[in-house]
Parts: structure tokens; C-alpha cells; sequence
């Protein structure tokens, strides 16, 4: 029988292929009650679990794949946080003894104590990590019923295998990689989970949030997946197989062509020309930021030089890292953001636990409130801008107060650099990140005291319509093509042109293809985006007219009703 599933598309292509389930390990586990005379043995069970369960972890940190995303460190680092925990690795030991229970009782107990009281916060993005501990405490659980890990088929040359799954942690997406599944599936998860994040980076179709595929597909169904609309089609009849295997040829054939857009300029139907840089988290992704054709780095995230580490990066450390990235790209814009810790990423040793973390002590109030961290990288910084084209940007900016002790450091730093000797670049450029509302609403006021500006999309619009985006129950509210987010948009990239201030997006609405088009008509030129989305980015820009999309755009502003904004959007992007 034939049926369709609609879910969350997190990454964009067509996959052919048989099911493959994953077994989820539920924590509906038994109860029973052991001698005492077995009571140490079972201690000791546990003990052996949660051993191999580090051990397992220390693999994957050792065996880290190029492959990998950045930030597949920072869940790994959170994962084996939740392990550590004594709700997990000391209380089920307590009640071994205590209740004399079996330890797969006694963790399953205390587990869902941990979740309950994420569930008790708040906070939406703390509530979202119940997830990450069910999935630590599964794993810890299959341990103990003596199966680590997931069942993998045999290779087969000749089948295209779909991965299916109630729930998959970023973990288990790095393990399967190599399998050379052709994409995911899952039950649960949404657009901006840790697993769809790591999925996105992978470059593998995959689509989230289905619900009851695993509890409807069978072993070895036929299934078409679509990652672009977020449709998953069992069992197909064989016109729609036809089809899409069409499609599925189309689609290839296209990324092919994109490859040879790599060395174009990307310019518009009327000469106009347009930057587009990479986001990049580390200094070996020059290498895909040049295979990509991206013209800049337009965000460096030097954030991940500070996690999944015991220790701090020092001066030394951080030059090295900046230098490698601005020589690497030869002269070409890198604009590095200073750390933005705090909130999700946190420096080992140094977590804080907040209300509210994403609006707390995060960003450029972390480095003005921990001052010495910020005066290490921000000599850090300036001694590589005398290697190459780097810009500083600084996260998170909301009054004057916090751009006046910015500058007032950055002034300090090359004060002290000049007094030793050292060389910099003095004429580096300071920018700004337009993610919070009131600096889009008070722009003349950072437009006037900085070389350039960012705009960071996700933050800006969460924080404008109040949604969480990674929580799953008001996730579907997060709308970038909210009215309110529009006119602030096109507010604020007019408003720079008319100050002369250069403005980029750096957020996911730069390298999202249906936005392309609409932010050209509300005037930006420079977009900074994942290095794999450039190529399809540059082939909209090469096939835009902007005195055509301009008109579009502004009847676009003019409407208020959502179905209407689509349907013009739709229209725009024809």
C-alpha cells in the first residue's frame, strides 16, 4: 500500500531507496528485585556501562571525521556533559544497593528525574535539551542490555538504503555517514535540532519531524524522499517512482552544472555585481570555501576555538588560526566575529545557568564582563590583520553603552600593540551584527560609529517575534516572511545605503534560494552563507534583473496578508 508522510525538510535533494530501520530503545524497562548477594555485581554492570559509554564518546571525539560539522563538537561536548551528570552516573548506582534493583530500572528512574527538570525551565532552548538527555540515556541503556550502538545492514552494492528512525543524535548521523546511506528520516526533531543542523552539513537529503514513520514503514519499503518539500512517499506506485526518478536525474545533473559557476562573477541580468562569502567555524574550511567560489569569509565563528576543550585558547593560539584563515584567502575580506559564548555554547569549567540564557550573559556582554578574554583575542586579531584583509564584527551589540567599551578595547589593544612594537593593520574594520531589534531601530546610531554591519537573521527574527526557534511545539511561528520582518529588513538595509555604511546577511535567509530574490529588491549586495550554498545562490543572482525583483518586492511590503506573501514571493522567484 501506497502513503505519503509530511515532515521537516532540513536538507534539500531526492533519495531513491529500501528502508532501513533503526531500532529505538525505549526506556520501558523492567523491574526486578535482586538478592543482595548480587548487588555489587550488578554495581559493577552499571559501572562497566557507563564506562564504555566514555569510552564511546572518546572514539568519536579521537575518530572526529572531516566531514563532520563544528558544531558536531559542542554536542558531543553537551552529551558527555548530560552523562557525566550524577543524576545519571551516580544516582542509579546509589539505588542499586538502596532498592536492590536491576540498573536498567534504577537508570530509566533517574533519567526521567533529569528530564523532568529540563522540562521545569523557562527557557525553550533548556526545555529542547530533554532530548539530548533521552538520548544519552538510551545509549547508556543499550550498554547495559548488551548492544551498543545500531544494527547496520550488510553492504549492498545494488540498493540505495533510506536510514529510518524514531530519533537520531548528531552522533549517530557522524556513524552512519560512512555507510553511504542516501538520506535520513525521523520521527521527531525540527528545522534548527542538533541532529538537523549536523544533517545540513552533511549535505545528505533528510527530513525531520514525520512523527509515526517508524511505526508505519517496514523493512525494505521502497521509498522516495523529497528534501525539499519535506515529503516522504512509501511504496510508490510505478508512475510516481518514474517521475521522480526523472526528478532525481534532474536534480544531479543541476548540481554538476552548479560546480562550473565556481570561477563566475556573480552578477545580475543588468551588471550589477553581488558578494557572496562563507560562514565558516574553523580554519580548514578555506578549502570548501575556495572550491565553492565564495569571494570572503563574511563569518568567521571564532567561538569554536574555545569549546570541547579544558583549557582557553591563548594569544598565540588564536593568531595562528586568524593569520592561517586571512593569508589563506589571499587579500579577500575575512570577517571574523568575535566570540559569541554563552547561552548554548559555554566554555568548559566556566558554565553559568541562567533563566534565560539566549537573552543573559552572552556575546559581546560576556567579553566586556570577562575582560581579559577579550583583550587576548582582540590582540590576537589585530596581529593578523597585518597578514591579510580582516575585519572584526561584534555580536549581539543593543545600545551605545556597550559600542563605546567595545571601541574604547579595541582603541586600548592597539595602544599596547604599538607601545611593544608589534605590527597590525590600524585601519582594521570594526562591524557591528544587527540581531537584536533595538539596534535595527536605533541604526543611525551604530551606522555612525562602525565600518560596517551584519545582519544576523535567526536572532533577529526569534527575538522580534518573541519564538524560540529550536523549540518544537512554537517552531512552526518562526516566519521570515513575517510582515514585521520584512519592513525591518528593508528598513535596515535602505537605512545603511543611505548612510553608507556597507550591510550583508550572514544569517540562514542568505543562503535560503526563496529569499534570494527579495532580499536583492530591498537593496543588499553582499550575502554570507554555508560554502555549499553559494553555487545556487550565484545561479539566482546570474538569472535576476534587479529593476524587475524591485518592483516585486515593494508590493510584497505593502501587503500584510501571508498567503499573499507567498503568492508574490512565488511570483518573484518564477
Amino acid at each position: 500500500m501506497s502513503f505519503t508522510l509530511h515532515g521537516i525538510a532540513v536538507t534539500s535533494g531526492i533519495a531513491i531507496g529500501h528502508a532501513h530501520l533503526i531500532s529505538h530503545t525505549s526506556l520501558e524497562v523492567a523491574h526486578y528485585v535482586l538478592p543482595k548477594q548480587f548487588l555489587d555485581e550488578e554495581v559493577a554492570r552499571f559501572d562497566a556501562a557507563l564506562l564504555a559509554t566514555r569510552n564511546e564518546f572518546s572514539i568519536l571525539r579521537s575518530n572526529r571525521p572531516t566531514y563532520a560539522a563544528a558544531e558536531f563538537d559542542a554536542f558531543l561536548e553537551l552529551h558527555q556533559m548530560i552523562l557525566d551528570d550524577p543524576l545519571l552516573s551516580v544516582a542509579p548506582r546509589e539505588m542499586i544497593v538502596s532498592e536492590q534493583c536491576n540498573a536498567e530500572w534504577a537508570l530509566k528512574v533517574h533519567a526521567e528525574t533529569l528530564q523532568a527538570q529540563f522540562d521545569e525551565f523557562e527557557d525553550a532552548y533548556l526545555r529542547e535539551r530533554q532530548t539530548d538527555v533521552k538520548q544519552v540515556a538510551e545509549r547508556l541503556l543499550k550498554q547495559l542490555l548488551g548492544h551498543p550502538g545500531h544494527v547496520l545492514p550488510q553492504a549492498r552494492h545494488d540498493v540505495e538504503l533510506i536510514l529510518v528512525a524514531h530519533d537520531l543524535s548528531p552522533a549517530d548521523l557522524i556513524q552512519f555517514k560512512p555507510h553511504q546511506y542516501a538520506a535520513f528520516i525521523t520521527d521527531l526533531g525540527g528545522a534548527t535540532s542538533h541532529t538537523s543542523i549536523v544533517a545540513r552539513s552533511l549535505n545528505t537529503p533528510c527530513v525531520v519531524g514525520l512523527r509515526n514513520a517508524r511505526e508505519l514503514i517496514r523493512e525494505d519499503d521502497m521509498l522516495i524522499l523529497d528534501g525539499e518539500r519535506g515529503v516522504l512517499i512509501v511504496n510508490p506506485d510505478k508512475p510516481i517512482l518514474a517521475e521522480y526518478r526523472l526528478r532525481q536525474s534532474e536534480w544531479e545533473l543541476e548540481r554538476k552544472k552548479l560546480k562550473r559557476l565556481r570561477t563566475a562573477r556573480a552578477s545580475t541580468l543588468d551588471g550589477n555585481l553581488i558578494e557572496l562569502f562563507a560562514n565558516i567555524e574553523k580554519p580548514e574550511d578555506i578549502s570548501e570555501v575556495k572550491e565553492n567560489g565564495a569571494t570572503g569569509v563574511g563569518l568567521f565563528r571564532s567561538e569554536f576555538l574555545f569549546l570541547n576543550r579544558d583549557d582557553l585558547p591563548d594569544e598565540e593560539e588564536q593568531f595562528e588560526a586568524y593569520r592561517s584563515v586571512a593569508a589563506g584567502m589571499e587579500g579577500q575580506p575575512v570577517v571574523i566575529r568575535t566570540f559569541d559564548l554563552g547561552a548554548d555554547k559555554q566554555i568548559k569549567g566556566a558554565e553559568r545557568v541562567a533563566n534565560n540564557p539566549a537573552l543573559g550573559l552572552r556575546a559581546i556582554r560576556l567579553c566586556l564582563a570577562e575582560p581579559h578574554l577579550f583583550r587576548t583575542q582582540l590582540r590576537a586579531l589585530l596581529r593578523a590583520s597585518h597578514y591579510g584583509n580582516i575585519k572584526i564584527l561584534i555580536p549581539m551589540l543593543s545600545g551605545v553603552s556597550e559600542l563605546n567599551q567595545t571601541l574604547h578595547f579595541v582603541e586600548a589593544t592597539k595602544q599596547g600593540l604599538d607601545e611593544e612594537g608589534i605590527p597590525y593593520n590600524g585601519d582594521v574594520k570594526i562591524g557591528g551584527m544587527i540581531e537584536i531589534p533595538a539596534a535595527a531601530l536605533a541604526l543611525n546610531v551604530f551606522a555612525k560609529r562602525l565600518d560596517f554591519l551584519s545582519i544576523g537573521t535567526n536572532d533577529l527574527i526569534q527575538y522580534t517575534l518573541a519564538i524560540d526557534r529550536t523549540d518544537e511545539e512554537v517552531a512552526h511561528l518562526y516566519d521570515p516572511l513575517h510582515p514585521a520582518i520584512l519592513h525591518l529588513l528593508s528598513q535596515v538595509i535602505l537605512t545603511s545605503k543611505k548612510l553608507g555604511v556597507p550591510i550583508s546577511v550572514c544569517g540562514e535567509m542568505a543562503g535560503e534560494l526563496a529569499y534570494t530574490r527579495l532580499l536583492l529588491g530591498f537593496g543588499l549586495r553582499q550575502f554570507s552563507m554555508i560554502s555549499a550554498q553559494v553555487p545556487s545562490v550565484k545561479q539566482r543572482v546570474l538569472t535576476t534583473s534587479l529593476p524587475e525583483v524591485a518592483a516585486l518586492t515593494q508590493k510584497i511590503l505593502r501587503t500584510d496578508e501571508p498567503m499573499k506573501i507567498r503568492e508574490l514571493l512565488e511570483k518573484l522567484n518564477a
